[in-house]
């Protein structure tokens, strides 16, 4: 029965020095695990920021052009004029738009066509809020 007593012993010290790896191999993880967790909340956090940043940008911009297109600093002057420029194509497109529309009452196939083209319109992002990426 020695035998066996030893065999029993050193089993059981094999199975604790198997638990004790597993708990510093458990405490290990774990700790990994709350870094990677840190690090994915910081990450997050850091793009939220960011797009808090680009819309400020944007707002700033837009309120830039609103108070200063007439009279823009030089640096800004052809950012500005730009701007007015495709501003005024794009009314002058719509009014065309609205002459056809006009000229064209009772045809339901253009009807149709220029209820298309609205509901396009409605859904295309307002160039006002279009965001840019921010610089690095």
């Amino acid at each position: 029965m020695a035998n066996y007593d030893e065999i029993k012993k050193k089993a059981k010290e094999a199975l604790e020095t198997i638990a004790d790896v597993s708990v510093e191999a458990y405490k290990i993880a774990e700790e990994k695990a709350k870094v990677l967790a840190r690090r994915a909340k910081l990450n997050a956090e850091i793009t939220h920021e960011k797009s808090v940043i680009r819309r400020l940008k944007l707002d700033i911009g837009g309120l830039y052009y609103d108070l200063h297109k007439d009279d823009p600093e030089d640096a800004l002057k052809q950012s500005c004029e730009s701007i007015t420029a495709s501003l005024d194509s794009i009314a002058a497109k719509r009014a065309e738009l609205e002459d056809l529309k006009r000229g064209s009452q009772g045809d339901s196939d253009v009807e149709d066509a220029e209820t298309e083209e609205a509901e396009a319109e409605d859904s295309e992002p307002d160039p006002d809020s279009e965001e840019q990426d921010p610089e690095d």
